[in-house]
């Protein structure tokens, strides 16, 4: 029996949606949906709503729920990670109130920036375990990483792991929804192209009918930022740099110099930027799922209609050779010729039977590609900081951060750094 790993299966409304969707494709059905994560409560949840999904949605996949990772993993075809290590208590808590001591503020943390370097030292050694379960149970198996810092995690596990990967982000389905939504423009006829990075890939063209939109996307803009609205830093962006970005305005006002500054903090209301987001959206999250698992399981039918997650798309393609393009995260083997060959990077692809294979896509405009490069410096530090074990690379990645440089000196720069291994303890135990 063919299988599908789902790793942080403890995860149970991701789970839902991504193993829904694997239960009403006809090409995946007989599938064993193997799960596991080491929350044993929430892992049992998960395991008892796929069963009453599959009840409902007349599956013939195999449910089973995995205490041992490695059995989990053992002849899989293909595995999905969402995991998230240390939590938000204790781990994301430490990311946003030990630089708040140093005045460094913000939003999301989960990318680039303080936050995202230390979620990435804690995460990679237990990505690099999985990796090193897969070389000795499923060597062959694809790796369909939803878990971030999306661009540095799939990097390791290509380049370090081994493990054929793909990393999947919800960014550059979004993209094109929230902006023509914003302006009110219909999504109708559209051809697209969106390349870059994680978290800033760049709608690089936009037509319909063979016409640019650009000029008319760029006037509605301008006139739109007269106001206040939720995407005011993507806006932004868009105006002073040509191209819009994929990810949220929340998300990029940490991944640049421009927006979060101590010394002018009218920024903060001018572009509407939420501080300390993230936290925020953590606690409603624990607070909701007792009354989410609740009515969850309160009902004796759980429906659920495909959503657009990539992942039941891509394991559709490769079972059935029918190809499907998807905007997937993966190394830069010539894909973008002015990002590093060393990066990961975020192009179209197309998926069939014969696997993922990633679009060419030349040169980017060169102040979007001078952008992604800010941030590809701090992503490469951080895994050389992981995988030589150097603390001095921590340092590096942190002082090459653009928000970190712009905010702090060197001195507090590694300061912070220094204070945040020792809050991490035993989460970096390779660096105390």
């Amino acid at each position: 029996m063919a299988k599908i790993t789902f790793l942080g299966a403890g995860s149970t409304v991701f789970v839902k949606n991504v193993l829904g969707d694997v239960m009403l494709t006809e090409s995946l059905q007989g599938f064993e949906l193997a799960l596991f994560d080491i929350d044993m409560e929430r892992l049992k949840d998960s395991e008892n709503l796929l069963n009453s999904m599959k009840q409902s949605l007349g599956s013939t996949c195999v449910v089973k729920a995995y205490s041992n990772r490695k059995e989990a993993l053992r002849g899989a075809k293909y595995v999905i990670n969402a995991i998230q290590v240390g939590g938000y208590d204790p781990c994301t808590i430490t990311d946003f109130e030990l630089p708040k001591k140093y005045g460094l503020r913000q939003t999301i943390a989960d990318t680039l920036g303080i936050g995202g370097i230390f979620r990435n030292l804690r995460t990679i050694p237990v990505m690099l375990d999985f990796a090193r379960d897969m070389q000795e149970v499923c060597p062959d198996a694809w790796f369909l990483n939803y878990t971030n810092p999306m661009a540095v995690l799939t990097n390791v596990m290509n380049t370090v792991g081994g493990i054929k990967t793909v990393g999947l982000c919800h960014s550059v389905q979004k993209c094109i929804p929230e902006l023509f939504g914003a302006l009110g423009l219909s999504e109708e006829g559209l051809e697209t192209k969106i390349a870059g990075i994680n978290h800033m890939a760049w709608l690089l063209e936009v037509k319909r009918d063979g016409k640019d939109l650009y000029p008319e996307i760029r006037r509605l803009a301008a006139e739109k930022q007269k106001e206040s609205h939720h995407d005011m830093v993507r806006f932004e962006l868009m105006l002073r740099f040509g191209y819009y970005v994929t990810e949220s305005s929340e998300h990029n006002a940490e991944y640049h110099p421009y927006f979060i500054k101590r010394n002018y903090p009218e920024l903060i209301e001018r572009f509407n930027i939420p501080l300390d987001e993230y936290p925020r959206r953590c606690i409603a999250q624990i607070e909701g799922w007792k009354e989410q698992r609740e009515r969850l399981f309160a009902s004796e039918s759980i429906e659920h209609t495909r959503s657009l997650e990539y992942a039941s798309y891509i394991l559709e393609a490769m079972e059935t050779n029918r190809p499907y393009k998807i905007g997937g995260n993966v190394m830069n083997t010539g894909l973008i010729t002015n990002l590093p060959q060393e990066a990961c990077v975020e192009v179209p692809c197309l998926v069939d039977a014969s696997g993922i294979t990633p679009t060419y896509v030349g040169a980017l405009p060169p102040q979007l590609a001078a952008l992604n490069r800010t941030n590809i410096n701090t992503q490469l530090l951080t895994i050389e900081a992981a995988v030589t074990g150097k603390k001095e690379h921590i340092y590096h990645a942190a002082l090459l951060d653009p928000h970190t440089a712009a905010e702090l000196s060197i001195d507090d720069i590694v300061a912070m750094c220094d204070d945040l291994i020792e809050a991490h303890g035993e989460w970096l135990p390779r660096f105390q």
